[in-house]
């Protein structure tokens, strides 16, 4: 489950013309355009079926929901961390292990097994929807475990994008998940830390495994993971993210124990964690890199094609192939140059467009002049947006959101921004992180976009509202898939045009040069793992076709190199999302209301695209 989103981008608004999408639909006919059997078959009423058989039903599919959840509630304790659930430190220390992997194949397919004793056609539209949902999802879940797919992915536990050993730091840091309220909070913190130095040891079984199989990362990746953990290690014990809870107690903690609790975390820290940490740095530079492979594209790796396929479907929710994606991709970049072309004009250039993108690289006043000036800005924006969104939405989360910076020691190796979410209970805001690392390559022109896709009405709004809505399933409320989360925050970034932000033709030209690099991502995410580019032809290719800094361009291709197709989701969910609201606005007319659509298609959580797609053609007909 992805519980951290990282990005920028868009689509305005526009009118549909024939033929525009022409190869998305080549590429996604018989998937995204046809939703699958049992959404389908949910599209038709139910009116037939007895209100005592319906009710029924749908009880035992409440109870199997139950019975999965309490089945898996110790299968994935970091999902559990981020809900702001506490989690025995040995259902942590399973990570990684064979053993939790036969556990969660299992449970996968004992969900199944359930689910087939239940009638389809006896469900109320809402239970026919979390029958779907949890179908798909456990399909997936257990087509993951299969052995063929295990020995390609587990021997992988981390990367310099997705990987634990910098992901954990954030968690156990003062605005992480644990609340350090009380002298407990603070040793069940330590017990967490002291069971991670473990799981980093697991891992490295893993990762020795998949140099036997020869199943490795790329060079690149490894050389990042290593640069990272050194990063880590750099930093005093007193200055760790593993001791700042201890620099600033809350009054509930007695003056007494702060002494014993600050010492027994130097001690942890300086005996446990970092010497993990030394032992997963040796490794990786004296055993894995030589054997990792030069080249950066799955496709390399033995089994790679056919799991790059898997991935996208796993990150789409859809079947693609990746040449019709490229093709797509290449069709985009195309059309958005051509858009770009009227707003260089109107910032003073009328030269060609790739000189234009090289002006905008080294003049300053397309740059932040300080990190204040980034601060200020991303304030101002959320303060303009607050204003608006009234007009869009029935319904704004009840967890707050702030706006701070990426930590220094990650900063290097993240994205231009990201979302992690806040807990169910409101009392850990949601975060909005901008980057503030090499500030000559920031660009002041794609502040908004940014802000609307990681903050609001984006990740924040999505995921606050699917978690607040206790009437969901936990799995509608707290899972989901790419192709939903990414797709909804890139059609939250072109609301910005409607709100007006637009007419300014720096934050014109900042969300069209967000909407290329979505473009920009089909090409060249599959040009990476399935057409054998190298990452400097990816780099180049990005650079050429947009104003994007080169060291934002160097951490998106070293981004897609770590987690193939997950870039791909972006685009579809939106075109997908974007195609929705044209057919509702086309069928319902005056009787549209955007604020409506809004809540139909967050109401249910993070669907797959086919499943949403059959909810909100029943609430079409149903305006209607």
């Amino acid at each position: 489950m992805g519980l951290r989103f990282a990005t920028t981008g868009s689509l305005p608004p526009r009118p549909f013309v024939a033929g525009r999408w022409t190869l998305l639909a080549l590429a996604l006919a018989g998937s995204l355009l046809a939703a699958p059997a049992s959404a389908q078959q949910a599209a038709s009423p139910a009116d037939s079926t007895p209100a005592y058989a319906r009710a029924a039903e749908e009880a035992r599919l409440v109870r199997i929901f139950d019975e999965d959840e309490a089945r898996e509630a110790g299968l994935d304790p970091l999902e559990a961390l981020y809900r702001g659930e506490r989690i025995d430190p040995a259902a942590l220390a399973q990570l990684y292990t064979d053993r939790l992997d036969r556990r969660e194949l299992a449970s996968g397919q004992q969900g199944l097994a359930a689910l087939a004793t239940i009638d389809a056609a006896r469900l109320s539209p809402e239970s026919r929807i979390s029958y779907d949902v949890f179908r798909i999802a456990k399909q997936r879940e257990v087509a993951w475990l299969r052995p063929d797919v295990r020995a390609l992915t587990r021997v992988r536990p981390f990367n310099h994008f997705g990987g634990l050993h910098v992901e954990f730091p954030t968690l156990m840091a003062r605005d992480g998940v644990i609340a350090y309220r009380t002298e407990a909070d603070y040793r069940y913190a330590l017990q967490l830390q002291q069971a991670f130095a473990g799981v980093l040891d697991t891992a490295v079984l893993r990762l020795r495994q998949g140099m036997a199989a020869d199943v490795v990362e790329s060079k690149l990746t490894v050389r990042n993971m290593i640069a990272q953990i050194d990063a880590l290690l750099a930093e005093p014990i007193e200055r760790s993210p593993f001791y700042a809870a201890t620099l600033d107690f809350p009054p509930s903690v007695p003056e007494s124990a702060r002494p014993a609790l600050r010492a027994a975390y130097a001690t942890t820290i300086g005996e446990t964690v970092y010497p993990a940490y030394r032992r997963l740095r040796a490794f990786l530079a004296d055993e894995y890199l030589p054997a990792a492979r030069d080249s950066v594209g799955l496709s390399a790796m033995k089994g790679g094609a056919a799991l790059y396929r898997l991935m996208i479907e796993r990150e789409t929710t859809l079947r693609l192939d990746p040449d019709a994606v490229h093709r797509l991709g290449l069709d985009e970049v195309a059309r958005i140059q051509r858009e770009m072309a009227g707003v260089q004009a109107e910032l003073g250039h009328a030269g060609r467009l790739r000189d234009f993108f090289d002006q905008m690289r080294t003049d300053p006043r397309f740059h932040p002049k300080s990190r204040e000036e980034l601060s200020d800005g991303f304030a101002a924006i959320a303060r303009a947006v607050d204003a608006q969104i009234p007009r869009f939405f029935l319904r704004v989360p009840k967890s707050p959101l702030i706006i701070q910076p990426y930590p220094a020691y990650s900063e290097r190796f993240e994205a231009g921004g990201s979302y992690n979410q806040g807990s169910v209970d409101g009392t850990r805001p949601g975060i909005f992180y901008y980057n503030t690392y090499d500030l000559p390559s920031r660009f002041l022109t794609g502040m908004t976009t940014l802000y609307l896709h990681e903050g609001a009405p984006g990740h924040h709004f999505q995921i606050s509202l699917a978690q607040e809505n206790t009437e969901l399933p936990a799995f509608q409320r707290f899972d989901g898939n790419n192709a939903f989360v990414e797709g909804w925050a890139l059609y939250a970034e072109t609301l910005g045009y409607e709100m007006g932000f637009y007419k300014d033709p720096m934050q014109h030209w900042g969300t069209l040069d967000d909407e290329m690099l979505r473009a920009m991502r089909l090409v060249v995410d599959t040009g990476l793992h399935a057409k054998g580019w190298s990452r400097d032809q990816a780099i180049d290719y990005m650079l050429a076709n947009s104003g994007m800094g080169r060291t934002d361009a160097e951490a998106e291709v070293d981004r897609y190199v770590a987690i193939p197709a997950q870039a791909l989701s972006y685009k579809i969910g939106s075109l997908t999302i974007q195609r929705l609201r044209r057919e509702a606005e086309t069928a319902l007319g005056a009787k549209f209301d955007i604020r409506a659509f809004h809540e139909q298609v967050l109401g249910s959580g993070a669907l797959p695209l086919p499943v949403l797609e059959a909810k909100i053609g029943r609430w079409i007909a149903g305006q209607r």
